[in-house]
């Protein structure tokens, strides 16, 4: 997949924030993955909204 490629997918779906992706079962998010935006992935491990132990 293309680098565009990737962004049109990861554009294909919007969650506001984290809390909302939670909501509708998504998270977390991967890289690539629809929802998946780089302001989500705090640490920039290419994982957006994932749990915290």
């Amino acid at each position: 997949m293309t680098p565009e490629q990737r962004e049109v997918v990861e554009r294909s779906v919007y969650y506001r924030n984290c809390d909302a992706a939670r909501a509708a079962g998504a998270a977390p998010i991967e890289r690539g993955e629809p929802g998946y935006r780089e302001e989500m992935d705090g640490d920039s491990d290419g994982t957006a909204c994932e749990p915290y132990y």
